[in-house]
């Protein structure tokens, strides 16, 4: 074992009692945090998925804690992403769907956050990969210093993408300016109307790699129509089958860099994400498309990762957090074959629908936490946990208290994070937002659905009537809809009107916890 994980072996036993493990540690773990993108609670073997093999993901399981009840905070990418930072639903605040490329920061500077807090408790704190999260106060100058953002928010260092590969502008950011960028090139970008003369996937599909709909139909870079028009920037703009690659060696300089500090790592990877363009390495080795094969390249990228720590030595010193923003989806908007090659797959494994649906398709992820010596290995948890307790379960790891106003939504999970308990949250709020398409954009600004699930038992409250979105059946009702998981997974059989004592029971709940403004004591 190694020295950090001797100092730290009575904290593990500490927190099996329930006691707080900062108190006992004197040096902290590193964080890493690797946030897949749209991947489903059935796309990885160790998670029951047969048509393609996830090996680094299976070991990383096999050596930790599998959990079958995890939640990430919203069915969409912003929003998860949001709480996950700051412990608070996105659902609370305003501008929470998912944001255009241009759209301002979501979480302003001075907000308490996950790498604010790890930063006070010494930490190197770094993103790498998707932000998506907003930049400047308005209007983007990509041509000069692009402020607030990451850094204004805790982060010492960040290497991003400003929203989606499926978004301009197709260009990355490290820490607060465009990287490659020419100045006789400069960049505009436009969610409204067309811009410059480029081409366009609705004007030039003979241009494109694949087919999309109108709205992954403006400027096309790299042979793909994205959504929104960019014009300049031509030298910055990435390669989509480099992009993982070119990343991966941004968290891997950051690992090298910190090895000496304790650090905390954001690497929010693209896959599965559209547009599907993995590496030529890639490109057929799963059987089912392009979505497969970007799969095959998560699970190879988490694997190079994992090399990195060994061969620093510095595995027992870390702990690693995988998981996913949101569940699957297989047509989002581009004519990659993803539902005819998928086969018997299913993404969402038992659940029903996937991205976009206030269904357990939308929120039930995969998630595996490892730290040798420390997190339990080889267990599968039951236990209920959500993507917004990372803040207060790492802030009880690394001895920082919670402000009142913080993290208002986290509760502390550590000792189910570290497979010590399976005794998880008594309740978790799930969330999403109908999406609107305008003809030359999408966005998720229609109306917000919320959903309790309480032990076994869900109410998704009443909305609108049934509504579906690239193929992924939304859950809406205009009546209150009342599930028992254990029974029915896939959220078939609604017995709010044979049980309406325990539908109001879970609904009144639910108005406390918006009503309250928050739902950590």
């Amino acid at each position: 074992m190694s020295r950090r994980g001797v100092l730290l072996a009575g904290a593990a036993a500490l927190v099996a009692g329930g006691a707080l493990p900062a108190a006992t540690a004197r040096r902290k773990p590193n964080i890493v945090v690797l946030y897949a993108d749209d991947l489903g609670y059935g796309d990885l073997s160790c998670y029951g998925a047969t048509a393609l093999r996830t090996p680094n993901l299976d070991r990383l399981a096999a050596r930790g804690t599998r959990f079958e009840n995890a939640h990430s905070p919203s069915a969409t990418c912003t929003p998860s992403r949001y709480a996950l930072l700051t412990g608070d639903y996105a659902w609370r605040a305003s501008g929470t769907q998912i944001l255009p490329g241009d759209a301002p920061a979501l979480i302003r500077p001075g907000r308490f956050t996950l790498p604010t807090m790890l930063k006070r408790a010494g930490y190197a704190t770094g993103l790498v990969g998707k932000w998506h999260l907003g930049l400047g106060d308005g209007s983007v100058d990509w041509n000069g210093e692009i402020a607030p953002g990451p850094l204004d928010i805790g982060f010492d260092y960040g290497f991003f993408m400003p929203a989606t590969l499926d978004r301009v502008p197709t260009v990355l950011i490290e820490n607060r300016h465009v990287v490659n960028l020419d100045p006789a090139d400069p960049i505009a970008v436009n969610y409204h109307t067309k811009i410059g003369d480029e081409p366009t996937g609705a004007e030039n599909p003979d241009q494109l790699k694949f087919g999309g709909d109108p709205e992954h139909s403006d400027t096309i870079v790299n042979g793909i129509g994205r959504i929104g028009w960019m014009t300049g920037g031509r030298a910055a703009r990435w390669h989509d089958e480099e992009l993982s690659d070119v990343l991966l060696a941004k968290a891997t300089a950051f690992i090298e860099q910190h090895r000496a500090d304790p650090f905390f790592l954001y690497f929010a990877v693209n896959e599965p994400h559209v547009p599907r363009a993995p590496h030529p390495r890639f490109v057929g080795k799963s059987g089912m498309g392009p979505r497969g094969d970007a799969i095959l390249q998560l699970d190879w990228t988490v694997g190079a990762l994992i090399a990195t720590l060994a061969r620093l030595g510095i595995t027992d010193d870390t702990l690693i957090v995988f998981s996913s923003d949101n569940g699957p989806i297989l047509f989002d908007g581009y004519a990659d074959h993803a539902v005819a090659l998928a086969g018997a797959h299913r993404p969402a494994g038992p659940y029903r629908s996937g991205k976009y649906a206030i269904y357990e398709g939308g929120t039930r992820v995969p998630m595996i936490t490892c730290w040798p010596g420390q997190v339990r290995a080889g267990h599968v948890s039951r236990a209920i946990v959500d993507h917004v307790d990372l803040v207060a379960s790492l802030a009880a790891l690394v001895g920082q208290a919670l402000p009142r106003d913080g993290a208002v939504d986290s509760f502390d999970m550590l000792a189910p994070l570290l497979g010590h308990s399976d005794r998880g949250r008594d309740h978790v709020v799930e969330d999403t937002k109908l999406m609107v398409t305008t003809g030359a954009t999408v966005a998720s600004d229609g109306e917000r659905i919320l959903a309790i699930r309480v032990g076994d038992w869900k109410l998704i409250r009443g909305s609108v009537a049934p509504h579906e979105f690239h193929g992924n059946a939304i859950g809406t009702s205009p009546r209150d809809q009342l599930y028992n998981l254990a029974e029915d997974p896939g959220e078939r059989d609604d017995l709010a009107a044979k049980l309406p004592d325990r539908a109001r029971a879970l609904a009144a709940w639910l108005d406390k916890i918006e009503r309250d403004g928050r739902s950590r004591p």
